[in-house]
């Protein structure tokens, strides 16, 4: 069972799909099990992640570079496990994300490499329920990915290095599903690839290795969002607010 349910009319999987992602690990820990069942019906997704998480991690004898090193590393694998091939990294500083202009391009350039029929992005509100989705970085991604599909990308005069130097036609983005987000409108049951998503969480080991229970701790979060969606007792869900861009 991996029906959708929610206030606004059923989404089907896209044909392409973009997530745009702060951290190495937000998208394992958010979203992956909705992108599994895309990919499992035909979506073509590519993962794109602003930073290398080179802020994060629990061993303070390990150097930043090879922390990066080793957080790329750990997305990739986690993202082949998901179905994913296209996993994409730029670079920018942990800790230090601000929606500017560069950021902006560099995510423009990927939408219209990538023309996603969808796009997933952090949602640029804070969500006081929970702290962990307070990360300023998460917020400064969300912001800049929202001006880059609106109105950015699709504007052919913004940014025109990317028509005139390389070619890149503008793309409209037809819909935005905004993950960790204070206001979701969409839930989508994930019971069925639960495993599957805890497993690709745990590859990312330089981030999880601390927890005692990290399953124990997704399923708490995802039967919350399954409650609020109506699901029966016992099924688990991930939460989203859909906003129409087309």
């Amino acid at each position: 069972m991996d029906e959708l349910r929610t206030d606004c009319p059923d989404r089907s999987a896209p044909e392409s799909l973009l997530v745009v992602a702060a951290h190495p690990d937000d998208i394992e820990f958010c979203v992956s099990g909705t992108v599994m069942q895309w990919i499992a019906r035909g979506t073509r997704a590519t993962y794109c992640i602003v930073t290398d998480g080179d802020a994060g991690g629990y061993d303070d004898r390990l150097p930043r570079q090879a922390m990066a090193d080793l957080r790329r590393a750990e997305q990739v694998h986690s993202a082949k496990l998901s179905g994913i091939q296209d996993v994409r990294f730029l670079g920018y500083p942990d800790s230090l994300v601000e929606p500017s202009v560069a950021l902006r391009r560099d995510l423009c350039r990927v939408i219209r490499e990538v023309r996603p029929q969808r796009a997933i992005i952090p949602s640029p509100e804070i969500n006081w329920k929970r702290l962990a989705d307070l990360h300023p970085d998460h917020r400064a991604v969300g912001e800049a990915a929202l001006r880059a599909v609106y109105p950015e990308a699709r504007n052919p005069f913004a940014y025109p290095e990317l028509l005139g130097g390389e070619g890149l036609e503008p793309w409209i983005v037809p819909e935005l599903w905004l993950m960790t987000g204070p206001t979701p409108n969409q839930y989508v049951d994930v019971t069925s690839v639960f495993s599957r998503k805890v497993d690709a969480l745990r590859i990312h080991t330089s981030q999880t290795a601390h927890f005692d229970d990290l399953a124990g701790l997704l399923h708490d979060w995802l039967s919350e969002h399954a409650q609020a969606a109506g699901l029966p007792p016992g099924r688990l869900a991930e939460a989203f607010q859909i906003v129409a861009a087309g």
